[in-house]
């Protein structure tokens, strides 16, 4: 499990989530398969964004479950989402 904040804006990271091609986007981040959350917009998203700022929640966390697919083919797929989202 992983998690990590980017200073691009909430729509940027709907749009990163879009552009991954290995992970799923999932909930429940528990399983073999390799899965990303967006909390704000998924778990979170029946709470105000003034209570998630006041828990410590951004808008754009991320997270990761890594499952069983090969680790340089996760690294790539990250890295070709985060490139698609700087070149908009």
């Amino acid at each position: 499990m992983l998690s990590f904040e980017s200073k691009d804006s909430l729509e940027k990271m709907k749009k990163f989530l879009e552009h991954l091609k290995l992970f799923s986007i999932a909930e429940s981040l528990g399983g073999v398969e390799s899965l990303v959350e967006l909390p704000s917009i998924m778990t979170h998203s029946s709470v105000s964004k003034e209570h998630r700022e006041k828990i410590c929640l951004k808008d754009s966390l991320i997270r990761l479950s890594v499952g069983i697919e090969d680790v340089k083919d996760l690294i790539d797929d990250l890295q070709q989402a985060f490139k698609s989202i700087k070149s908009e």
